[in-house]
């Protein structure tokens, strides 16, 4: 479990497919802190540490989390927000995030706002998956790119979900929303404890 709170970026110096998997070799900070088995979160999605060395430490991303995510949009030199998974005891700075990313959102708008940043995204919607709980609450929690952020201006129209958010300029520069655009592809992990009530809502009503 993590809470959405980033603490650094990794950058990815490797990538190798293995029939329908990827290996993502990364570099950060607490790299040489990391141990094989231990769970990290990049941009949102739980990777397993597999090998270690030096600073570097390698990750395996299955074929439906590639499909899924932005992590098979990835390219070497891109860099990932990373979030190791919180101790128990620790304070819950921003909420809680499984690491499993729902689906892929598209930024449609991003633009700076007298000093924070306004970002404006769009996803597909459908009755189904708004039964499941794939959508957002004005004041609500959701997890972008694994950053923990607050709902504004949440809308459904037709078959598209709409969600903003504004990042303050901490956020900006430690995350990787700065290189975020209008046409850029996120992860995008709607709040847990909405989807559990949506989907017994919906078992009640069938």
């Amino acid at each position: 479990m993590f809470s959405g709170i980033v603490e650094t970026m990794a950058q990815v110096v490797k990538i190798e497919t293995e029939q329908t998997n990827k290996h993502f070799t990364l570099r950060n900070p607490f790299g040489e802190a990391l141990s094989i088995d231990q769970s990290i979160a990049h941009n949102g999605v739980c990777l397993t540490v597999v090998k270690t060395e030096g600073d570097l430490y390698t990750v395996t991303a299955m074929q439906e989390s590639l499909r899924l995510t932005n992590l098979d949009l990835l390219k070497e030199g891109d860099w990932v927000n990373v979030e190791r998974s919180m101790m128990m005891g620790g304070r819950l700075d921003g909420h809680i995030v499984q690491g499993h990313v729902d689906q892929k959102a598209r930024c449609i708008e991003a633009k700076e706002t007298d000093g924070s940043w306004y970002y404006r995204f769009e996803y597909e919607s459908t009755k189904e998956m708004i039964e499941r709980g794939y959508f957002c609450v004005d004041k609500g929690s959701v997890a972008i790119n694994g950053v923990s952020l607050t709902v504004c201006e949440p809308d459904i129209r037709g078959d598209k979900g709409y969600v903003s958010v504004c990042i303050i300029p901490y956020t900006h520069e430690e995350t990787n929303f700065k290189y975020i655009e209008a046409g850029t592809v996120v992860n995008i992990e709607f709040d847990i404890l909405g989807k559990y009530m949506a989907r017994y809502l919906a078992q009640i009503k069938n």
